[in-house]
């Protein structure tokens, strides 16, 4: 039985042409809901960009867009969906800060359990954001490696977080922590893994939104 060589060519270009047509569809949906702030079809978007996550950031470099636009679409649209929950939340709610917000001279002692504990010593603007939190009722924990998010999330069983962090370690971390809690994210300003800012202002106003219900 001879193989149908040129029928399976013809197959594959056809799923390789509907692949790209419904990646292109998902990315130009997700552009125009991240850049007008209006959420369109946010499941079919988030269901095709993190299945085809490589090929999306292939399709923007062939045409010079940067490529975290992926990311940047799939951390906005998945905070679209889950802030009516997210706002709901009254306890058990957490901010996880990634430990290279701090300052370089930062003398913070790192537990193994639950990360850096800060000593509000004003250096850098994480001890702020502990002040904000406090008041908010939130949990503060500055970690060094998702590993540390794993293991809060065991030992705590957190109900939501607002996670800080560039944009496509957000949309990882953010679509594993989704099934166990609502999530929130917000992108650094500077990101590097070194001496990195984030707006201060904006991750009060995520802890907020939560006062507004």
């Amino acid at each position: 039985m001879q193989i149908p060589y040129e029928l399976l060519g013809k197959v594959f270009i056809l799923i390789f042409v509907t692949v790209l047509v419904v990646l292109s569809i998902a990315l130009l949906v997700g552009a125009y809901s991240f850049k007008k702030h209006k959420i369109l079809f946010p499941n079919f978007v988030l269901f095709i960009l993190y299945l085809f996550y490589g090929p999306a950031k292939w399709i923007c470099r062939v045409f010079s867009i940067k490529d975290t636009l992926v990311d940047e679409i799939l951390v906005e649209v998945r905070n679209a969906v889950m802030l009516d929950k997210f706002k709901e939340i009254k306890n058990g709610r957490v901010v996880f800060l990634p430990q290279c917000l701090r300052h370089p001279n930062c003398k913070a002692r790192c537990d193994p359990l639950i990360g850096y504990e800060c000593k509000l010593c004003g250096l850098c603007d994480i001890g702020a954001i502990c002040k904000a939190a406090k008041e908010r009722n939130f949990e503060v924990y500055i970690i060094p490696g998702g590993s540390f998010v794993k293991k809060i999330i065991k030992a705590h069983r957190p109900e939501s977080c607002i996670g800080v962090a560039c944009y496509p370690e957000l949309a990882e971390s953010m679509q594993g922590a989704s099934p166990f809690m609502v999530v929130q994210g917000v992108s650094l300003l500077r990101d590097g893994c070194y001496d990195t800012q984030v707006d201060v202002d904006e991750v009060i106003r995520k802890m907020e939104e939560c006062d507004d219900v």
